[in-house]
């Protein structure tokens, strides 16, 4: 199959990563901090706590974000930016949508409807170094997004008064309609008394009567441009005369190659045709053009982003572009495929030194892609991908500190996983994100990837590994990678089939390079559902991936099982002596308070032996193992973590060794305890990425040269940031 020029484009793009790193400056990720870390000293932090849309102080110095989870506005000291500090929160009296500042000023509005069909809200103007609101006025609907004229005259307001979406499946029409709310802006204040409302019924070929405005922002000539998303609409309106000079449908975009059937299985192989863009977010380019997000809403939205000149010609379209670039870097939410693919939503604009650069947000990839804008006529030059929090939301850029701030609106007390503000700064290269990519496969687009549950070295390549993932995905992918290159590079994927099947009922969790290239993969089973139960399996699978033989687990262990059963496999020796070992993430039935087993399969005669080893305790949530490989006929490496993110989490190399052990028989009364050394505490590894330390380390090698390398599970970007870290440890003291 043929690739489409912007498809060659970035894939070539990645090949040459490195080197472009060298020529120009890049952005990296210098820190990240938790929303919840701005609550009071004594407040529970159980509570929702999120950063949406974020500005800045004229010194660039004070985030000021809104958080609907606190109904306040957040601040945050990034003086030092690489080390911001939580700088209070104040409280509105209202569900903030969005805030903006100029001056000393920040502007933000407020939703305070009792119901959708009395939509009401408010603006409040508050003093940025006091901390204290100076004035509020009555907006009389909705508002969603605010945006400042350049000349600091005018603060626009899109009122949205936005749909029941339980109502008639959210459909619209929908009254009250939105419209877009002028307001002067003063050196005492905002004017109220002199606040205009500019109609925007009427516009649309879709519900006309019923306008839901998303976003504005405001060119130099005093033009706003904004987006009607729900109506796929946009328009213009001159600011000074409070009226719609123009006005047009967003209209549609055609897909080739993408994944648009939710499965459980990314194919992109899919033609979706007449995909409504249903724009969110938008920013003026120059005075001439303005770049949209197509999010989508009602419809579908077109996975994309769009180059418009002011009179309605597309000028340029992404395409299938971030669906790919998602796939490639292993942020593809496979879950969002029947409708919105990688969503993006949020869109910023801002020229540093001499490059003017588009940046995008992909909402559920958690990824934001940059672009240089090239100028009217040509297309934009893809730059860079950077991980974000989970559902990016807000962005800004700050030029004059060569910084870049994305807000993660999705916080997760339960979890553990906080919305948060990123920072990034541009500097020299090389790029820090991806870590991992993938290269295109046979039909010439990115190899699917994701969820990353186990690690192996191939024996005979230094260099050279296989990664396989999880249950997330209904087919088990075997991957191939090149840890070489920089980032390392995804080469092939095979699929694990049964009787020339993708295997249907497995969770692989571990993988393990056999003498002859083969494979011994552990499946975990999950004997805690009341239905579709499956087994802890051993499977022995050839090196095209084809299911060879299942072994099943004696009954005197099987029984035992509960759920967090096998996560790692690795093997000792070949042909009569090869020997087959298996972590067990947990403890099951019967085993001692607080310790987990490791289990040994023989295959020339068929035995199984069974060992402790004793788990560490873990302040929060549990601890268990997630991984085992084989340093020696007797050592082994296991890693140990506990399910928790950030502060708490916990993850650990330890050193294992059965030496002068026996396995004990399945259903033995006393089975021996491995003895255990701390080998690395890899928290500090995974913290040195600057974002928020990932709860599953779950993969393991060590490859033909001795250098170790570790990678961390995603979960298919399921609740997740979908950011994988693929981490180089070198040499490590292994006793070898």
């Amino acid at each position: 199959m043929r690739l489409t020029r912007r498809a060659l484009l970035l894939t070539m793009l990645f090949t040459a990563l490195p080197a472009l790193a060298q020529e120009a400056p890049v952005f990296n990720r210098i820190a990240t901090i938790e929303a919840v870390q701005m609550l009071p000293a004594g407040q529970p932090r159980n509570v929702r706590s999120l950063a949406e849309i974020v500005t800045a102080s004229a010194d660039g110095n004070t985030l000021i974000y809104v958080d609907g989870g606190q109904h306040a506005l957040g601040f945050v000291d990034i003086t030092d930016p690489a080390a911001p500090r939580p700088a209070g929160l104040l409280p509105l009296g209202g569900d903030p949508t969005s805030v903006t500042s100029r001056g000393a000023r920040a502007y933000a509005v407020l939703d305070t409807s009792p119901n959708k069909v009395a939509p009401s809200g408010q603006v409040v103007v508050v003093d940025i170094a006091d901390r204290r609101i100076a004035q509020r006025c009555e907006l009389g609907g909705q508002p969603d997004a605010t945006a400042i004229s350049p000349d600091g005259r005018t603060l626009a307001i899109v009122i949205e008064n936005e749909r029941d979406e339980r109502l008639d499946r959210g459909r619209i029409p929908q009254l009250p309609a939105g419209n877009l709310t002028l307001i002067p802006i003063t050196e005492a204040g905002l004017d109220c008394a002199a606040l205009r409302r500019v109609d925007l019924t009427g516009l649309a070929g879709v519900a006309p009567t019923d306008p839901e405005p998303e976003f504005v922002d405001v060119n130099s000539r005093g033009e706003a441009v904004v987006t009607l998303q729900e109506n796929n609409h946009l328009a213009i309106v001159n600011l000074a005369e409070g009226r719609v000079v123009t006005h047009f449908s967003a209209g549609t975009v055609d897909l080739d190659q993408v994944d648009g059937r939710r499965d459980n299985v990314i194919r992109p192989t899919q033609r979706l045709a007449g995909l409504v863009r249903e724009p969110d977010a938008v920013r003026w380019l120059d005075d001439e053009r303005f770049v949209t997000a197509n999010e989508g809403d009602l419809v579908t939205g077109s996975r994309g982003f769009t180059i418009f000149r002011r009179d309605g010609t597309v000028e340029w379209d992404s395409g299938n572009l971030l669906d790919h670039l998602a796939i490639r870097l292993g942020h593809y939410p496979e879950a969002r495929s029947g409708s919105r693919g990688n969503e993006p939503e949020g869109v910023e604009v801002a020229r540093f030194g001499d490059r003017r650069l588009i940046f995008v947000g992909s909402e559920r990839a958690s990824l934001l892609s940059v672009w240089l804008d090239r100028g009217p006529g040509q297309a934009p030059e893809f730059l860079q991908a950077l991980p974000t929090g989970v559902a990016p939301e807000g962005l800004l850029a700050i030029p004059a500190r060569n910084l870049l701030v994305v807000a993660g609106e999705a916080d997760n007390p339960r979890t553990g996983l906080r919305s948060t503000l990123t920072l990034y700064r541009l500097g020299a290269g090389p790029a820090a994100y991806p870590t991992l990519v993938s290269d295109n496969g046979p039909a010439g687009t990115p190899i699917p990837w994701g969820a990353l549950s186990g690690l192996t070295a191939d024996r005979s390549r230094p260099g050279h590994l296989h990664a396989v993932t999880d249950s997330v995905y209904a087919e088990a992918q075997i991957l191939a990678i090149d840890a070489t290159a920089t980032p390392a590079r995804i080469t092939a994927s095979v699929t694990v089939t049964r009787n020339g099947s993708p295997a249907a009922n497995l969770d692989i969790e571990g993988i393990a390079m056999r003498a002859d290239g083969s494979f011994w993969l552990a499946s975990e089973g999950n004997p805690e559902r009341a239905q579709n139960k499956t087994a802890n399996l051993l499977l022995r699978v050839s090196a095209s991936g084809a299911i060879e033989e299942e072994i099943a687990l004696p009954e005197a262990i099987a029984g035992t099982a509960l759920r967090f059963g096998f996560e790692g496999v690795t093997v000792t020796g070949a042909g009569p002596d090869e020997a087959v070992w298996i972590a067990v993430q947990r403890p099951w039935t019967g085993a001692p308070a607080g310790h987990a087993m490791i289990l040994r399969y023989l295959p020339a005669t068929r035995a199984w032996g069974v060992l402790h080893i004793a788990l560490d305790r873990s302040p929060a949530g549990w601890m268990g193992l997630s991984e085992i490989t084989a340093v020696a006929p007797d050592r082994f490496v296991v890693i140990e973590r506990n399910n928790q993110w950030g502060e708490a989490a916990i993850k650990r190399l330890l050193l294992v060794s059965v030496a002068g052990l026996t396995p004990a028989a399945p259903g033995a009364a006393e089975v021996p305890v491995v003895a255990r050394s701390l080998l690395r505490d890899m928290v500090p590894d995974l913290a040195a990425a600057q974002g928020t330390v990932q709860e599953k380390l779950e993969g393991f090698a060590i490859d033909a040269a001795g250098n170790a390398f570790a990678v961390t599970d995603n979960d298919g970007v399921q609740g997740t940031a979908g950011e994988t870290q693929f981490l180089r440890l070198g040499r490590l003291p292994t006793g070898n």
